[in-house]
């Protein structure tokens, strides 16, 4: 593995944590809610002999503060593009995984000039997606977390972190519509994310490509790691672009 470096930086009252590896296009890695960056340890390891791979702490996650305000997927997008302006990247490849497939939605309404391609791993971009058998136990550590929030601190940052999952995220159709950007949607096919969710997803955003990996839960890039990098590799490889950024 490549040497890396950290930095923190500031916005909107919270310090983001990153790490920086190899060099070439950006990519930056997206964890899921309640990880950290090492999540994607395999894929940091691959991927920066080729790119130069930007992985996050979401706020709230890892070593990054959560700051003052409610999560919100749009401002972890905001936190994305903070730390892009920092490095002075101007254009890069998404790759977010759960929770941070959906910040790469978001990112990819509200920035789309500064995204070379999409890769959504076990999104959704509304609750509805998630299977029920998963959700339901979701929704009850959120009622849980939030009658002891009144008692624990600790308490607070659990219900604002299962919050993400239970009234998170509110885009539509028509949303998903307007994205123009490169993209690939992939999932294992043992997800907790619906199949026909996923599918959607694909059909909805223009020119989508789908791939579902088989024997793979919603955890693919970590169980799964050759297959699931070899998928994100050929994806890449046709939107790869020299350049110094």
């Amino acid at each position: 593995m490549n040497k890396s470096f950290s930095n923190v930086i500031n916005n909107k009252t919270a310090s983001i944590y990153y790490e920086v590896y190899g060099e070439g296009d950006a990519l930056v890695l997206l964890h899921g809610n309640g990880e950290n960056l090492e999540y994607f340890k395999h894929q940091i390891e691959y991927f920066s002999k080729k790119f130069k791979v930007i992985a996050i702490d979401t706020r709230g996650h890892g070593k990054s503060s959560k700051g003052s305000i409610p999560f919100d997927f749009w401002i972890f997008a905001d936190d994305v593009i903070s730390v892009l302006d920092n490095l002075n990247v101007e254009k890069t490849h998404i790759l977010g995984f759960s929770d941070g497939g959906n910040t790469a939605l978001h990112l990819a309404l509200k920035y789309s000039d500064r995204i070379r391609s999409l890769i959504l791993n076990g999104a959704n971009f509304k609750v509805s997606g998630v299977k029920f058998l998963v959700q339901f136990p979701v929704i009850l550590g959120y009622y849980l977390s939030s009658f002891f929030s009144i008692f624990y601190e600790k308490a607070k940052i659990n219900r604002d972190i299962l919050s993400l999952m239970v009234n998170n995220p509110k885009l539509t159709e028509e949303d998903l519509r307007k994205i123009k950007i490169p993209t690939l949607v992939v999932a294992g096919d043992k997800d907790m994310i619906k199949s026909s969710h996923t599918k959607l997803i694909s059909n909805l955003i223009k020119d989508a490509e789908l791939n579902i990996i088989p024997n793979s839960t919603h955890f693919v890039a970590l169980e799964n790691s050759r297959e699931f990098n070899y998928v994100i590799e050929e994806f890449l490889s046709k939107h790869k672009i020299k350049s110094n950024l």
